[in-house]
């Protein structure tokens, strides 16, 4: 108690250096009046007392802070300014957290409010038959990307209008509108639709798909299980780019092609399918296409890039179709062929056991008119290793064009052969 009550004293005495030199004053001049009066040896006493105690009270007040730092001290002493600091850090703490958590919420619902009016619904609605009942099919989801000459374009994926005799666009408000196809892609699971444009208020933005991150938030729009759910948002991050997925389009068991997405963890159920995938600032990076639906698997949604899907959704609208270099050769990976056709038939050599086999070759085509032939076993385009069907058909349809000159290096009887050939438009 006492070194607490000294210690009172000496922060009350501390608050200014002028009133603890203005106290040293006070008792010098009534030493002096008290020697005058006094003799002997108690004043030098009283001195000497005095400026002790007030050596000691610099020493403990310059002292008991570092001390109480250290945790020395027996209590806490808590000093006012430190004590004002720590409730000025503690007030602002709870704002910044709560001034994030708003602009994340305002970040959302802008991009949203900016993009919603162009997500619709799609319904396939096919004719009845002797074997099965008409109406609907099915539906989907879609996005109005542009409006023009009186028209509003609407891109959706190939599998939600397959087979389709009609098809109706079902926008925000409830309208139910009819809707042209102008084209399908069933390798990249692409279409285009068109609408009268005076029915369309709002259309959506493309963004830049190729700088996308892993993390980055992301919103999926569309319509899930039906139009009962139209304009559903769902929120995400993207968990991965530059998918790799096979598709198996015959339903042979064999993949057919190999597509790149976008993987998100954003909720994308039945009838998602050819909605949008939006960023943060409202813009369509992808269009919803597909999900891993396993028992033991949750999260996991596909979507096709948007970088991609443009110029496919350029060719659907202006040709119908998607305008790709054409070989003319109907092909299979060797490792679908038995080994004995592979010596046998095809003549090859031992150590070649990647390739892709002429089956067919269709006549005054590029490969026709090349010099290709039945039996002939391709292994290299302009130089690059093809190791099965999926190899040669990306290498054709991404990395060449309509127009260009191609070097194939294949087996025929046992013996490596080159040609060039001339890539044409392929003809439906």
């Amino acid at each position: 108690m006492v070194v607490r009550y000294i210690h009172y004293l000496l922060l009350k005495a501390s608050s200014s250096m002028k009133g603890l030199v203005s106290t040293v004053g006070y008792y010098d001049d009534h030493y002096q009046q008290y020697q005058q009066k006094q003799k002997g040896n108690r004043g030098g006493t009283f001195l000497a007392a005095l400026v002790g105690a007030i050596l000691g009270a610099l020493l403990i007040m310059f002292s008991i802070p570092t001390l109480s730092k250290w945790n020395v001290l027996p209590y806490d002493i808590a000093i006012k300014g430190d004590e004002n600091e720590m409730k000025e850090d503690m007030s602002q703490k709870p704002v910044v957290q709560k001034s994030v958590a708003v602009d994340v919420v305002s970040q959302v619902t802008k991009a949203v409010d900016k993009v919603s009016d162009a997500v619709v619904g799609v319904v396939n609605i096919q004719e009845a038959s002797f074997w099965s009942q008409g109406g609907e099919a099915g539906t989907g989801s879609g996005v109005i990307y542009k409006k023009a000459n009186g028209k509003a374009f609407i891109v959706t994926n190939h599998h939600v209008v397959e087979n389709a005799s009609q098809i109706e666009v079902s926008l925000k408000d409830g309208t139910r509108v009819p809707a042209k196809l102008l084209g399908s892609d069933v390798l990249t699971d692409l279409a285009v639709l068109e609408i009268d444009a005076k029915h369309v208020k709002k259309v959506a933005e493309f963004g830049n798909s190729d700088v996308v991150k892993p993390g980055e938030p992301v919103i999926a729009i569309g319509s899930p299980l039906g139009l009962q759910f139209a304009g559903s948002v769902t929120q995400g991050i993207i968990s991965g780019t530059n998918r790799t997925i096979e598709v198996d389009l015959d339903q042979d068991g064999m993949p057919d092609w190999n597509a790149e997405v976008l993987q998100t963890d954003a909720a994308i159920n039945p009838g998602n399918s050819g909605g949008a995938l939006v960023n943060i600032e409202g813009q369509v990076i992808g269009i919803n296409s597909m999900k891993i639906a396993q028992e033991a698997v949750e999260g996991i949604g596909f979507s096709i890039p948007i970088n991609f899907a443009q110029p496919i959704i350029a060719d659907l609208e202006k040709y119908g179709q998607v305008r790709r270099p054409y070989m003319g050769v109907e092909l299979r990976s060797l490792s679908d062929i038995s080994s004995y056709h592979l010596q046998e038939t095809l003549h090859l050599p031992e150590d070649v056991t990647e390739g892709v086999a002429i089956v067919q070759v269709v006549p005054m085509s590029p490969a026709a008119q090349a010099g290709l032939k039945q039996f002939d076993v391709i292994v290299a385009l302009d130089d690059k290793p093809i190791r099965n069907v999926l190899e040669l058909r990306k290498y054709l349809y991404t990395e060449k064009s309509i127009g260009d000159e191609m070097k194939v290096t294949f087996y025929r009887e046992g013996k490596k052969q080159t040609v060039t050939m001339k890539l044409a438009k392929e003809s439906f």
